[in-house]
């Protein structure tokens, strides 16, 4: 059986003049946000926003993209959203000096692993950071000489997960994951 071509697309983050930069990330949507994530995405004022899939209705990201510049992968539920890709890296630069790369995708880890089509893409776009949805489950990780980030979803909750969402913060001093409650807008941890 032949395997589908995945869309790729790739782009560019410049970091602000003292050299930070916040993303907001969030992932399977279902057509469904939490009343309060738009709230809570615009009070952390992010330079940009990361969809990770499962957008569903696509009206969800022209409120999203009202809020800050919108880079978007398609998941396994959007079969309607042809234009959008598959894979998207984003290189985050710096006075135009590549600071690290960064894979947007939807299925990237298998439980707590990530999957080896994941990790091959990554490697051969070069990125360091790989951002996935599907599972609904937040997740940050280390494997293989790459750092794995799940925002979880701010979709209809699942059993009983937790209705989160992410964000990367890059500051002259490295780069922090964090996870954020869509229902009380704090820090969320395990």
């Amino acid at each position: 059986m032949a395997r589908a071509k995945l869309a790729k697309k790739s782009g560019t983050l410049r970091l602000r003049a003292d050299g930070s930069l916040r993303l907001a990330v969030v992932a399977d949507t279902h057509s469904a946000p939490h009343p309060d994530c738009e709230r809570h995405l615009a009070a952390l004022r992010p330079d940009a926003i990361l969809h990770a899939g499962d957008i569903g209705d696509l009206d969800v990201l022209r409120r999203l993209e009202a809020l800050a510049p919108l880079h978007v992968v398609r998941g396994n539920i959007d079969t309607r959203a042809f234009d959008l890709p598959d894979l998207l890296t984003l290189a985050l630069t710096d006075g135009g000096r590549t600071i690290f790369k960064l894979l947007l995708l939807h299925i990237g880890v298998a439980g707590p692993r990530l999957r080896a089509d994941a990790a091959r893409y990554a490697r051969a776009e070069g990125a360091s950071l790989v951002v996935c949805g599907h599972s609904h489950v937040p997740f940050i990780g280390q494997e293989g000489g790459l750092t794995v980030f799940n925002p979880g979803s701010v979709g209809p909750r699942r059993f009983t997960l937790p209705i989160v969402f992410g964000t990367i913060d890059v500051a002259p001093s490295g780069v922090s994951l964090h996870h954020v409650d869509c229902e009380t807008g704090r820090p969320w941890s395990p």
